[in-house]
Order: structure tokens, then sequence, then C-alpha cells
């Protein structure tokens, strides 16, 4: 071999070697890329029709719910009580639980096998990558499909005629922040299960989180007490902030439904972060 064909394997800077001189010691190398690169590239080459499977469902509720139902419901009352047709009122909501199934799936099942089975964050951490860098690559991967969840549903609301003002646009990277909440919290559950079997808590609390959290029907027609509750899912504020946006009407209320996602990606994030730390750098 010629010394023309032959590539030099990449150099890292000297700050990306020390754990010293780098920004978070030894939790962070600054090389989120490689961690997103080679799950990105084993995504598309076996996992690509499992990844569409998140988008079809809730696409098949919108046309179930909203054509069929709504024929008969007519219109209901949307954000600022301005009526709309109930197609209208369930796709936003419809949107919020796309973007959630993307991360969750991506986050949950898939880091539980990489990190229990196939040994992955193991080895990954054996070499200059910091946890924080694992834990940024991974939800990234979950942003991703979120993301294209967001904008083939999107794309769906505008086929069905069911975008009516142009801050709509907002919900495509207003979902990703919803993804984003969803996939640092469900890397950090993920991270403390040892079972298969315990993943079947997260299918147990997607469903109730799914039909309750004012999906379908407004929080109104729950008895008091159950809306407390509903009001501490972060599934209802992702609810809230995409039909506030599907109509343009932002409000301070917006930004406390972005302010709990916020608050929510960086709990995720720091608990994703210290037990990778914990169960592979002692």
């Amino acid at each position: 071999m010629t010394a023309e064909n032959t590539t030099a394997p990449p150099r890292l800077a000297p700050e990306q070697l020390d754990p010293k001189g780098r920004f978070l010691g030894s939790l962070y190398a600054r090389n989120i890329r490689a961690v997103f690169a080679r799950g990105l590239k084993a995504t598309w080459g076996s996992n690509w029709a499992v990844m569409i499977s998140g988008f079809v469902e809730p696409v098949l509720y919108l046309m179930a719910m909203g054509i069929g139902l709504g024929s008969l419901i007519g219109t209901v009352a949307g954000p600022g009580g301005e009526e709309i047709g109930y197609a209208n009122y369930i796709a936003p909501a419809l949107l919020a639980v796309s973007a959630m199934n993307g991360a969750v799936y991506d986050s949950t099942m898939n880091v539980f096998f990489k990190l229990n089975y196939a040994k992955l964050y193991e080895g990954m951490l054996a070499t200059s990558l910091g946890p924080l860098d694992v834990a940024l690559g991974e939800i990234l991967l979950a942003l991703l499909r979120g993301a294209m969840y967001a904008t083939g549903f999107t794309a769906v609301m505008a086929a069905m005629g069911l975008v009516t003002s142009p801050w709509a646009l907002l919900m495509i990277p207003a979902a990703v922040v919803v993804a984003f909440g969803f996939a640092s919290f469900g890397m950090a559950i993920t991270s403390c299960m040892k079972t298969f079997q315990q993943l079947e808590w997260v299918n147990f609390v997607m469903l109730p989180m799914f039909l309750f959290s004012a999906t379908f029907y407004p929080l109104s027609v729950y008895p008091q007490g159950l809306q407390w509750v509903i009001q501490a899912m972060p599934l209802w504020h992702g609810v809230e902030m995409m039909r506030q946006l599907s109509v343009g009407m932002l409000t301070w209320a917006t930004a406390g439904h972005l302010l709990y996602f916020v608050v929510m990606i960086g709990l995720g994030l720091v608990v994703t972060t210290s037990r990778l730390r914990s169960l592979f750098l002692k």
C-alpha cells in the first residue's frame, strides 16, 4: 500500500486526551459526534423499519379519532376559548405524543440492550470518551427520531388541512424540546434497570399518560384531584404547548411549559451522567 492511499487516523487534541485539561474533567471529552455517528450508522443499517413504527400509531389515532369521532363531536373549545374542529384539537396533542414515542423508545429499549447486554458503553468509556459524551450522543439519536416523527406528523397535519397558522411551524422545534426531555429522563431511568421485565413499567406509565394528558378531552372534564395529577405529567405540558403554538396563542403559560422541559432535560442529564460514571468509572 502506497503512502498516498494510507489515511492517518484523526488526531485528538491534547485537552481531549488529558482529563485535567478538559471542561468537566473526565465527564466530558467533547466527542459526542463519535457516539452519535456510530449509533446513526447502526440504526440505518438494521433498525430503520422499527423507527417508522412509532410514527404510524399517532397518525392512525388522528385519522380514526379526528375524522371518525370528530364528525360526531363537531367543534370544541381550543386555546383561548376559540371554537375549533375536533381534529384540530387533538392533532397538536398527538404531535407531542409522536415526539414522546420516538424519544422514549430510543432512550429506553435501545439503551437498555446496549447497557446490559452489548456492553457498548463499557467499551466506549474505556476510551477517552466521558459519560456525558455517551449520554448526549445517545440522547441526540433519540432526538433525531423525535424530530423525524414531528416533521412527518406535521406534514400529515398540513395534508389534512389542520395547519391553520404560520405559528404552527414552531411545533416542530417545540416537539424536539419535548423529545429531549423524554429522552434524557428515559435514559436516566433505564440506567437503573437490570431486567427486561422492568421495561414493562415504561409502557405502564406511558399508556395512562397518553390517555389522560388532555390528549382527547379538555382537562376540565376530570375531577379536581385528578387534574392536579395530570398537570404534573410531562406529556400534559407538551400537549398544552403544542396546542397554543398551533393557533399562535403564545402566553406566559407557554413559557412555563417550556421551562418544565428545560428542568426535565437538566435533571435527566445529571442523573444519566452520574449513573454511567458510577457504573463504569469506579
